[in-house]
């Protein structure tokens, strides 16, 4: 295909597709003038490769359904390759487009658990989704300077290096990860070099637009500054739960999500408040419950489907600094949903308390090197535990019945910085994970798994 057909191309794919993606402003620069980019050429931002080999334990499992995590135990490896492309066409506007492959499959086949333990992991177990390249991200991304002050991005995945407004407004629209912009935590956000499990670099509780890999079509638009920030962002839903196909009309289905950051300038906490509502073609779980006790069955909450369900959950993300310009601190997430729906988009989580942190190799003359200690408590709601316990499935969890009791994740691990060529960064990273009542089932367990992660970036 020729270059100009390709630049088109892409460019009509990413006004075509209605989403966005919206960043939070860096917090360093005492500049002032007019945001500029380094360079105006489309170029190569980076690029990355990471590899995870996670071996499950085998586990106590009086009984087992068909969504339940494999009682002898599992080993799995998965890679991820992905490229990132930037240009900024003018002060104002910059298109970005990133390409992701994802080859493995999560332990036991990625089902079973709350809080899945590799985060690199995408469900395509459900939808035998193709081992190839896919467009991960395609968009376009606006910024209305409220100032004179700037400042200073330095180049990376999605982020073209040069100096911005640091008062703006932003407007984002195309392809892209709603978690890219929403509950964003600086020690707790990203599982190819922070935490794997689900419910430690998210909150689980929220059950964000996403197709089965995690993208979906949308825009955000917000207001930016070093102080506060205020985002809204609307996307398209999934079809039917987990699904890979997307609604085809936000009047018909969408995701709305709203945060506000706290970020004040004299101190260095910063805090997140986010709500959300889903509307799609969704079941209630008492509903499923009172069709299957009249009928005699086994509730399917999929035959309750019907357009214009709502639901709705609320989220608080906080990250606190303790030392070493920041390289040490801690974290922490409450979640909450309404639990009245079926779980739809991203994981079937209703309740979430996670707390945890990080500490710098500095401690040790490893000034790279970090170590990372948490926890997450989940848990479902009346309805939904009910629904299990009639032996319901959804679309991660079911044992065919259910003992209920919080789902309660440790997860550790040392990242370790390889010295290498002065151009890459290159990590080694051992982890592992304790997980007690999996599934939320009492039953069934505790589980370890034990996990080997190799990251390279530029």
């Amino acid at each position: 295909m020729p270059i100009r057909s390709l630049i088109i191309g892409i460019a009509a794919l990413s006004i075509a597709l209605p989403c966005a993606a919206l960043a939070d402003a860096p917090a360093d620069a005492a500049l002032s003038g007019s945001p500029a980019a380094e360079s105006y050429w489309p170029r190569l931002l980076g690029e990355q490769y990471t590899f995870v080999l996670q071996h499950q334990s085998s586990l106590h499992s009086p009984y087992e359904g068909p969504l339940s995590l494999n009682p002898d135990g599992d080993t799995q490896p998965t890679n991820t390759f992905g490229f990132y492309f930037g240009w900024a066409l003018t002060s104002w506007a910059q298109f970005y487009f990133d390409t992701e492959k994802f080859m493995g499959a999560g332990v036991s086949d990625a089902t079973g658990l709350g809080g899945l333990t590799n985060g690199d992991v995408v469900r395509e177990g459900a939808n035998n989704l193709p081992k190839r390249f896919y467009i991960a991200r395609s968009y376009l991304r606006f910024m209305l300077p409220l100032g004179q002050e700037l400042t200073k991005v330095a180049v990376g995945q999605d982020q073209i290096a040069g100096t911005e407004a640091a008062k703006r407004l932003e407007f984002k629209v195309g392809w892209l990860a709603v978690n890219d912009d929403f509950d964003k935590n600086r020690y707790a956000a990203s599982t190819r070099n922070e935490f794997m499990n689900w419910s430690l670099w998210d909150n689980t509780a929220w059950d964000y637009a996403a197709d089965t890999r995690g993208y979906t079509a949308g825009f955000v638009l917000g207001y930016v500054s070093p102080v506060w920030s205020l985002k809204y962002g609307m996307y398209r839903m999934p079809v039917h739960a987990n699904g890979q196909e997307l609604e085809a009309s936000l009047q018909r289905a969408q995701g709305d999500n709203l945060e506000l950051t706290l970020a004040p300038s004299q101190v260095s906490t910063v805090v997140r408040l986010l709500a959300y509502r889903n509307t799609a073609r969704m079941g209630i779980y008492s509903q499923a419950l009172a069709i299957a006790a009249a009928d005699g069955t086994v509730p399917n909450i999929v035959a309750d489907d019907r357009e214009g369900r709502k639901k709705y959950g609320f989220g608080i993300n906080a990250e606190q600094p303790l030392a070493d310009g920041g390289a040490t601190g801690i974290f922490a997430r409450f979640g909450w949903n309404d639990g009245k729906t079926e779980s739809f988009a991203f994981t079937e989580v209703d309740r979430l308390a996670s707390f945890g942190g990080e500490l710098s190799g500095s401690h040790w003359q490893r000034v790279d090197d970090v170590v990372g200690v948490a926890i997450a408590d989940e848990g479902l709601s009346a309805w939904h535990r009910e629904y299990l316990a009639a032996g319901g499935l959804g679309f991660l969890l079911g044992d065919g019945r259910l003992t209920y009791a919080h789902e309660q994740i440790l997860e550790t691990y040392y990242r370790l910085q390889v010295p290498w060529w002065s151009w890459a960064r290159l990590q080694l990273s051992p982890d592992y994970q304790f997980i007690r009542n999996p599934g939320f089932n009492a039953a069934r367990g505790p589980v370890s798994f034990y996990g080997i992660r190799f990251h390279a970036e530029h």
